[in-house]
């Protein structure tokens, strides 16, 4: 079990006090361990891996309600009175301590999500680490982030033990009648006499010649690429319509849970003369199509989730 703790320096040289941080809910580890693969957002590429030597200073914001009670990057319920953060690269789950540099205060956090998203800013912390590290009113601070090692270790194999990743079923190679015409001959060393071969009853028939097979022909032009669709721009059909938001970038952390189900569009309209960001998922050539992917765009806790059409 990991140990939560504040600490507040002040501008005197007495060390600071280390005062125990208020109580709060046990986070949902029911999540797998996870790194993912590089992903692109915003034409940014993130590369997840398992760095325990991570340090590095920049700017932490938080985020709440609009992803309260609803899954996380790696399966875990999103709890905004939890101290838990989002980070692009870190292994899912880790810990870090997170130094407010602009107090003093420190606080270990449990990391379940991915994002921030924005170029400057390196971690987004729960509603309650950033009361904690007091800038829940401010939106952000200059924070220095280093990852805990041995915890972070302790909660891989923890989470591989409560779920271990599935083996890769390999296919039994096929087992073919080999003929001896489909033997390559056998020839003797200098030393070595080989037996006479037994003389057969029939005479041997000379192995039909194989069949020319046409020469590859050379693919004309660049390879196929899978394209994001211009946000703002709809592409007719049906599409599953997972959220909508007045951030951003809370658009853009549904959009990169979801790339694993097909592609995801962002598009930006202005409803009641605000901007709103709704996440698409599509789009689908028919109703079924989109109504079969449903329940698993739901199973990420957003249970507002339904079929549209363009």
């Amino acid at each position: 079990m990991i140990g939560f703790a504040v600490a507040g320096c002040g501008t005197t040289t007495p060390p600071p006090v280390t005062v125990a941080a208020a109580p709060v809910p046990e986070v949902e580890a029911d999540g797998s361990f996870k790194i993912g693969r590089p992903y692109q957002i915003d034409g940014k590429w993130y590369y997840p891996a398992e760095d325990y030597a991570y340090v590095q200073e920049g700017t932490a914001s938080w985020y709440g309600q609009d992803f309260h009670g609803k899954k996380t990057a790696n399966g875990e319920k999103y709890d905004m009175n939890a101290v838990t953060a989002a980070h692009p690269t870190l292994p899912l789950p880790s810990v870090v301590r997170v130094t407010n540099l602009d107090n003093g205060r420190q606080l270990n956090v449990r990391v379940n999500d991915r994002g921030p998203f924005h170029s400057n800013r390196i971690i987004d912390l729960s509603r309650r680490a950033a009361q904690l590290l007091g800038f829940y009113d401010q939106g952000t601070a200059h924070v220095r982030v280093e990852i805990d090692a041995t915890e972070s270790i302790n909660l891989k194999n923890l989470a591989l033990k409560e779920h271990p990743p599935e083996m890769p079923k390999v296919v039994a190679a096929p087992r073919n009648a080999i003929s001896s015409m489909a033997l390559a001959p056998v020839t003797a060393t200098p030393n070595e006499v080989l037996p006479a071969a037994p003389k057969s009853a029939t005479p041997k028939q000379a192995a039909p010649p194989a069949a020319k097979q046409p020469a590859l022909k050379p693919l004309e032009g660049p390879p196929t690429r899978v394209a994001r669709a211009d946000p703002g721009r709809a592409t007719p059909g049906y599409f599953i319509q997972a959220g909508a938001f007045s951030d951003p970038s809370n658009a853009q952390r549904l959009e990169q849970q979801l790339n694993t189900l097909g592609p995801v569009v962002i598009e930006p309209v202005t409803v009641n003369n605000a901007q709103i960001y709704r996440v698409r998922v599509g789009p689908f050539a028919n109703a079924a199509a989109a109504e079969a992917l449903l329940d698993r765009v739901k199973g990420f806790g957003h249970d507002d989730a339904k079929v549209v059409r363009e």
